[in-house]
């Protein structure tokens, strides 16, 4: 054996994974030093296992088999590994076997078989295939080796298998389709959803830094957690103590006689890592660290808190934090305070995420004040590792949630968020508010790549996943009482029922400002109504076909009890499909005479929600009246794009960044074919520095052409003085140059261009950008001075559906102008559709488009006509997008 130059290390390979048990590992390329880690996990697989791999007795690995596997070039020959802490238990490979086919093999250790590491290795190996240009594993499985045959055909790849001298061959097709990866969601969420689960419903947990003072922090996780009621052991980590708030202490958790599930971290940042340390050896399976000095106290901080995310992953653990306040987990069977609240709500169906630790409090304190019941709290802190992402994964599963609520206050992987939200979305409701959503501010302490994605595309990203967005957080309980309570309108008519004529204008006045049409118009009864007169106008408005909800405002007379009017409106409201809310004295929450409680006291479905006012009664009607209306939306399918050459695109691109790595803007022919290779045909335009050159461009195309200046200061002027239309002579084409020379100064710097005329019709615009967090966007307007100045644009994340694309074109506030508005053109909006398609399509496949824009569109009757384009390519880092096709956790 000879040493030869050293492949390049694919780093970008690298990644944490969890695992179907919800525990982590690291997955990475094999290198030439892991021999001796090899031939370690090599010992501990079983003869049966072994046999399983190589189709004989293989005991022992030769030092040449330790060499081969050892050494590869992540090209032709490619091995992955799971690892962890310093243990390597999986090792899948590749050898590839002709221009576009591979062999692909794996191996895992026995005590780790059954834990979804074979499934991981498999999207992980494809995934590096496909970099490799390969599009075909080929594998042989014994029929005796049921879960490799089981993670083969439940790959979702296109497989096809034979049985030949006694042995299973498989075939799989590993271009991703809609079969693999929602075969990849699935696991993905369950996995994760796992993963949180150990963090929510431990079976022990372990106070490392209690302390027998009051008032300390880890005192204070010691008594929350015995006064919750918590249902498993409580241990105190406490060299200096025997006993902490009654608890027994140890020295360290290792002298701990039981097992511990959840370790709940409170000493200071520089004592965290050994800690961590003594936790994987002990086996916790998820640690809680509440623990400041992190990334929030600067750059060393931050490295501190990168360095506990690796060695916390790589021991198999999943971390919540630091500088976090805790969870709480209102299920009987667990009642867990890990938390430093003072005040914990009582049991209900909403689960809530928030980020920072300070207003944890407040939120928990203000959801206790209203009785709006939880399931489950998580404040994450920095999240350096759990994040909203993960408990959406959760939540998802648990019928413990019926309703989800998000205090953001950044998102550190906005593509996954918004395909778990909208998965999600579609089951249970999600009601987030986001801070620094016009300031783009990020918390110190959160690690979270730039994006310079504009607002409205991000509210674009959280309406296209069916995520209700609201201002501030009493906005967001509101909401959460309708959806907690009542069931979702039909449709958007309210109806009005009251006993103060003032009170009621008001909810009409805001029922019209959120857009709820009034139908069974206000209904004022005296200010002395009595009950019975309560109860006849509010089942006339619930038993009303037209109305779709109800808001009941009273206002009780002095010196008369109200009981007798909130039960008939409990009681009307228990009766009826429609969501009723109220105004009831002035009351915030669901207060007592309107509530309907289980057999275990829990506030639930039927109970009827009261706001201060009836203003915020109507809004929170409003955003369950569009959630409702999101539901009921079809999600709609991506249609069959013909003249797609999304290879031929791609080796253009691949081409043209190994001569410019830089990046550059394709401009003339080559941007011409690059976009006919996506069916996107651009009128040629003929740039021209004399007139002598516009005239022959014109006689080219035969006249009937259009002169234009293309200078970015010079577009879209208000005069239109840019453009000089209907071109068909030399003489007219002498005009037009004279004219718009004296206008616009040296022809040169005005960037002239003849293109012929197209149909007339409305000029529109659509772009698309590739962003590191966001990925790509795809974007719709007017073309036109006001359009722009406005911001009038509509954005979504590809890929699009027939749906996206339709709503995308008809959400713009100047899009009448499409449908004939004021006897104007009824524009062929199918081809607007299919060119949007199109670019939806372009920008999904190739990440090193990083700007795109077609301007103008011109959108006639006769179809659309592409007058200007713009494309620039740059080479973007293997990693990026790479979380569509394998599961990974995000490394910041």
């Amino acid at each position: 054996m000879t040493d030869a130059p050293a492949p390049p290390y694919p780093a970008h390979w690298e990644a944490d994974v969890v695992l179907s048990d919800g525990g982590t590992a690291t997955l990475r390329p094999i290198r030439p030093d892991d021999a001796e880690l090899l031939l370690a996990f090599y010992d501990k697989v079983s003869d049966e296992s072994k046999y399983y791999r190589f189709f004989a007795p293989y005991p022992r690995l030769s030092e040449r088999d330790v060499y081969r596997f050892t050494h590869v070039d992540h090209r032709d020959r490619v091995a992955l590994i799971l690892t962890v802490g310093q243990e390597m238990i999986a090792v899948g490979r590749y050898d590839r076997v002709g221009p576009k086919d591979a062999e692909v093999a794996f191996l895992v250790q026995d005590a780790h078989q059954g834990r979804g590491a074979g499934s991981v290795l498999l999207e992980h190996l494809a995934q590096a295939a496909r970099e490799n240009g390969i599009e075909r594993f080929r594998a042989e499985v014994l029929p005796d080796n049921v879960r490799m045959a089981h993670v083969f055909r439940q790959a979702g790849y296109q497989v096809a298998h034979d049985l030949e001298d006694g042995v299973l061959e498989f075939t799989l097709d590993i271009e991703p389709t809609a079969t693999s990866l929602e075969v990849m969601a699935a696991r993905e969420q369950r996995a994760e959803a796992r993963s949180v689960e150990r963090l929510l419903t431990p079976r022990s947990v372990a106070v490392i830094g209690a302390s027998r003072s009051r008032d300390t922090i880890g005192q204070t996780l010691v008594r929350n957690l015995i006064l919750g009621g918590f249902t498993g052991p409580v241990y105190a980590v406490n060299p200096a103590a025997r006993a902490v708030a009654g608890v027994p202490a140890y020295p360290s958790v290792l002298d701990i006689p039981g097992e511990v599930d959840m370790a709940v971290v409170a000493v200071p940042a520089d004592a965290v890592r050994d800690v961590v340390v003594e936790c994987a050896r002990k086996g916790v399976r998820g640690l809680l660290v509440v623990s400041s000095g992190f990334a929030e106290t600067g750059p060393e901080g931050r490295e501190r808190q990168r360095d506990l995310v690796r060695l916390t992953r790589a021991h198999g653990m999943r971390l919540l934090g630091p500088s976090a306040l805790g969870v709480i987990n209102t299920d009987p069977a667990v009642s867990l305070n890990a938390s430093l609240a003072r005040v914990v709500p009582p049991r209900g169906r909403v689960g809530f995420f928030c980020q920072s630790g300070e207003l944890g409090t407040v939120i928990l304190e203000t959801v206790a004040r209203r009785g709006l019941g939880l399931s489950t709290f998580v404040s994450a802190g920095n999240r350096a590792d759990v994040s909203g992402n993960d408990l959406l994964q959760y939540w998802a599963d648990d019928p413990a949630t019926e309703v989800v609520l998000l205090y953001l206050e950044s998102i550190g992987n906005p593509r996954k968020f918004s395909r778990i939200a909208r998965r999600l979305a579609g089951e249970k409701p999600v009601v987030a508010v986001r801070s620094g959503r016009f300031t783009q501010g990020v918390p110190i302490g959160h690690t979270v790549a730039r994006s310079a994605v504009p607002q409205a595309a991000v509210d674009a990203m959280f309406r296209q996943a069916g995520v209700l967005v609201v201002d501030t957080l009493d906005a967001m309980l509101d909401v959460a009482q309708v959806l907690a309570h009542q069931p979702l309108p039909a449709g958007p008519n309210i109806a009005i029922v009251g006993n103060s004529d003032a009170l009621a204008l008001l909810a009409a006045d805001t029922a019209a400002e959120v857009g709820l049409p009034v139908v069974h118009h206000p209904t004022a009864l005296r200010p002395d109504a009595t009950p019975a007169d309560f109860e006849r106008v509010l089942r006339e408005a619930v038993e009303d076909p037209a109305v779709h909800s109800v808001i009941a405002v009273y206002v009780s007379p002095v010196d008369v009890d109200g009981l007798p009017v909130a039960e008939v409106i409990a009681r009307v409201a228990a009766a009826s499909a429609k969501p009723v809310v109220a105004t009831f004295l002035g009351s915030e929450g669901v207060p007592e005479p309107l509530r309907r409680l289980d057999e275990s006291g829990v506030v639930i479905r039927g109970s009827v929600p009261s706001y201060p006012s009836p203003q915020a009664g109507v809004r929170a009607l409003a955003k369950a009246a569009e959630y409702a209306e999101w539901r009921r939306r079809p999600r709609g399918d991506q249609p069959a794009l013909e003249g797609i050459a999304e290879e031929r695109a791609r080796a253009m691109v691949d081409a043209l960044l190994a001569e410019h790595p830089e990046g550059m803007d394709l401009e003339g022919e080559l941007l011409y074919q690059f976009l006919r290779w996506y069916g996107i045909t651009v009128v040629p335009a003929y740039p021209v520095r004399s007139l002598d050159e516009a005239v022959a461009a014109g006689r080219r195309l035969g006249w009937n052409v259009v002169l234009k200046a293309t200078a970015p200061q010079l577009r879209q002027r208000p005069d239109l003085a840019d453009v000089w239309r209907n071109i068909d002579s030399e003489a007219e084409m002498r005009t037009a140059w004279q004219t718009m020379t004296t206008t616009m100064g040296d022809p040169s710097t005005a960037s002239f261009v003849v293109q012929r005329m197209v149909d007339a019709g409305v000029p529109t615009v659509i772009g698309g950008v590739e962003d590191r967090m966001f990925g790509p966007i795809v974007s719709f307007g007017l073309a036109g001075v006001t359009a722009d100045l406005l911001g009038d644009l509509a954005y979504r994340i590809p890929p699009l559906t027939d749906v996206d694309v339709a709503s995308m074109i008809r959400e713009v506030r100047a899009s009448p102008l499409l449908f004939g508005h004021r006897g104007g053109v009824h524009a062929d909006v199918a081809a607007l559709e299919d060119l949007l398609h199109r670019v939806g399509r372009l920008a999904y496949d190739l990440p090193e488009v990083v700007e795109l824009e077609l301007m103008p569109v011109i959108a006639s009757p006769a179809g659309v006509s592409v007058l200007g384009a713009r494309v620039r390519v740059t080479p973007v880092e293997p990693i990026v997008r790479t979380d569509w096709y394998a599961r990974r956790l995000t490394r910041l």
